[in-house]
């Protein structure tokens, strides 16, 4: 017999504000744990070390995680100058120590030059890329170092918000895959002071910001109050700058059996959002996201499943 499945049936998307000291995955299964849904996934982990922005996918939604993880995203950082840590943050051992006496706002800037547009970056050892099934940080923590590959990546803005004595504060927009404690660890080299991260929060990830976080708190009491569907957002929210494309009854019943079909009106290429228009006051329902064929077929690429 297979495995029985428990939990309900959750649809929808919650932007949690990831509390310091908890990792991404303690944060989904409390976030399961609270909804008791059956299927809940993150899109992109937070280091322990790192609060903010984790949007979670419940249900359905998980089809579509794969586009928040390739979004773009924003970071606030602060940066500790003058020590080195083995893992790049607070969290790791003091591997040197260095005196920044020498180091001024303009020198700052200065070097910030090397950490803007396309860049490789060498992914730390202490990140959640997997070597043969582990994940780097766990060997890191065994004393193993596996050779990385660089990694290109893109920044389209770091900006110098603040510089006090030994710490200064970044505001950073960055493609998928951009490690702040790398920039963090190269800048230190660069400033000949060595570097870390002391404190990181996510502002954005894709579609979602500040203005759409909820936190445990909040959660824990609507859950008394039994509101807590309530800061589910609808799944069409992971992909809400894509342009949309209507579908009448005809096309969608095709649609929905995977089958391109000719849309009057739809873009010439790319990525699209499907809606099936319905009877009453103009309103749609989301159908999931499809691709624009060579041919100017509209072509489903992943569907929800209607409750």
């Amino acid at each position: 017999m297979g495995r029985r499945r428990t939990g309900r049936s959750v649809d929808g998307i919650l932007v949690l504000d990831k509390p310091q000291g908890m990792s991404s995955s303690d944060a989904v299964q409390k976030a399961k744990r609270l909804f008791n849904a059956r299927k809940v996934g993150h899109t992109g982990a937070l280091d322990p070390l790192a609060t903010g922005v984790l949007p979670l996918c419940f249900g359905e939604a998980t089809k579509f995680s794969q586009y928040l993880l390739s979004s773009d995203k924003k970071y606030w950082a602060r940066i500790k100058l003058g020590v080195a840590t083995d893992s790049g943050d607070a969290d790791g051992k003091v591997i040197d120590t260095q005196p920044v006496s020498n180091v001024d706002a303009a020198r700052i800037e200065e070097a910030l030059r090397f950490f803007r547009g396309e860049i490789d970056q060498v992914p730390s050892m202490f990140s959640a890329i997997k070597h043969k099934g582990q994940p780097l940080y766990k060997l890191a923590r065994q004393g193993i170092e596996i050779e990385r590959e660089a990694r290109r990546v893109k920044i389209f803005s770091n900006e110098l918000v603040a510089f006090q004595e030994d710490q200064l504060e970044l505001e950073i927009h960055c493609s998928k895959g951009t490690y702040i404690r790398t920039i963090a660890e190269e800048l230190g080299q660069i400033l000949g002071c060595g570097a870390h991260v002391v404190a990181l929060r996510r502002r954005s990830a894709g579609p979602y910001a500040e203005i759409d976080l909820v936190t445990f708190e909040t959660l824990e009491a609507a859950l008394q109050e039994g509101s807590l569907d309530r800061f589910l957002l609808p799944i069409a929210s992971a992909v809400s700058q894509w342009p949309e494309v209507r579908l009448n009854d005809d096309t969608a019943y095709y649609v929905c059996r995977g089958q391109a079909v000719i849309v009057p009106h739809a873009p010439s290429s790319g990525w699209v959002r499907l809606s099936q228009e319905l009877e009453t006051g103009g309103d749609t329902r989301f159908l999931g996201v499809g691709e624009i064929l060579d041919d100017g077929r509209v072509a489903p690429r992943r569907l929800i499943v209607a409750n």
